[in-house]
C-alpha cells in the first residue's frame, strides 16, 4: 500500500488528523524534499512528532530510482510525504502511476497547497489564474526564458501567473532574485510588467504579502523563505481593493 500525504504549507501542525494517523500506522515513511519544504519544521522535528524515522528523497530517488520505495509498498504500508498537496507535482502523479502498474494499491490524503493559498493571501481570484511557471537558478550557458513566454501569454489573455521559485539544496530563490531575472527576460522580449505580488512564508503566523512595481518589491525585505511570486493581469476592482488593504498596493 502506498499513500501520498500532503503536509500543508509551513510546519508539522499543518497536516490533517487523517494524514497523521496514517503516518503513525505506517511501516515506512518517505519525505520528498525537492519540490518544496516545510520551513517551520526540520525532518528531525518531524521524526520526533511522528515517533518514527523519516527517509529523505531527492528528485532522482523519485523520478529515476523509486524501486526501493515501490518494493516496500508491495508488501508494507508506505507513506510518501511532501509539503503542500501531493498531486500538484507531476512527478508525484508519475510515481502513483508507476505504483499502479506494479499492482500496488494507492491512496491520497490531501492538504493545503500554495496554489490555492496564494488566492486567499493576495485576494486574486482563483479562476483568473492561467498556466503557472517556474524560475530556475541560471546555470553556466543556460538561462531559460520559458517563464516570460508563459507570463506574456497569460497577460494577453488577462490571466494572472503564479511563478514558483527554485530550490537547490539549501538555497532558496527570493522574490528579489526572481524579479531581477524576470525583468531581464522582459527587457529582451520588450514586455513591460507593471505589477508584481510577492509572498513569503505562506501558512506561517507571519506571512508577508506585498504588491507593487519591480522597484517597489526589490526595496522590501521579504525575510526568510519560502517565497513565491505572482504576476497579476489587469485587476478586478475587488482584487485591487484587497491588495490595497492587505498587500500595501
Amino acid at each position: 500500500m502506498l499513500t501520498f500525504i500532503g503536509l500543508g504549507l509551513y510546519d508539522a501542525n499543518d497536516i490533517s488528523e487523517k494524514g497523521l494517523m496514517c503516518i503513525r500506522n505506517a511501516d515506512h515513511i518517505f519525505l520528498e524534499i525537492y519540490t518544496s519544504r516545510l520551513m517551520g519544521a526540520s525532518y528531525q522535528a518531524l521524526e520526533k512528532y511522528y515517533g518514527k524515522p523519516v527517509h529523505l528523497l531527492g528528485r532522482e530517488n523519485v523520478e529515476q530510482h523509486p524501486d526501493e520505495l515501490l518494493l516496500k509498498a508491495e508488501t508494507d504500508r508506505v507513506v510518501f510525504l511532501c509539503a503542500g498537496d501531493p498531486m500538484v507535482s507531476t512527478t508525484h502523479t508519475d510515481l502513483r502511476m508507476r505504483a499502479a502498474a506494479r499492482g500496488i494499491r494507492t491512496s491520497i490524503i490531501h492538504a493545503a497547497s500554495i496554489s490555492s493559498a496564494v488566492c486567499g493571501l493576495s485576494g486574486l481570484q482563483n479562476y483568473r489564474f492561467g498556466k503557472s511557471c517556474s524560475i530556475p537558478f541560471p546555470q553556466k550557458n543556460w538561462f531559460p526564458t520559458t517563464p516570460i513566454d508563459v507570463i506574456a501569454l497569460n497577460l494577453s489573455l488577462r490571466l494572472h501567473t503564479l511563478v514558483y521559485l527554485d530550490i537547490q539544496g539549501e538555497r532558496y530563490m527570493t522574490v528579489h532574485e526572481a524579479i531581477v531575472l524576470l525583468e531581464q527576460m522582459a527587457t529582451e522580449k520588450k514586455l513591460h510588467i507593471p505589477l508584481y505580488v510577492g509572498i513569503a512564508r505562506a501558512g506561517s503566523v507571519d506571512p508577508l504579502v506585498r504588491a507593487g512595481s519591480a522597484d517597489t518589491l526589490k526595496s522590501i525585505n521579504f525575510g526568510p523563505p519560502l517565497h513565491i511570486l505572482i504576476v497579476p493581469a489587469e485587476l478586478h476592482d475587488m482584487e485591487r481593493s484587497y491588495l490595497e488593504l492587505f498587500a500595501g498596493l
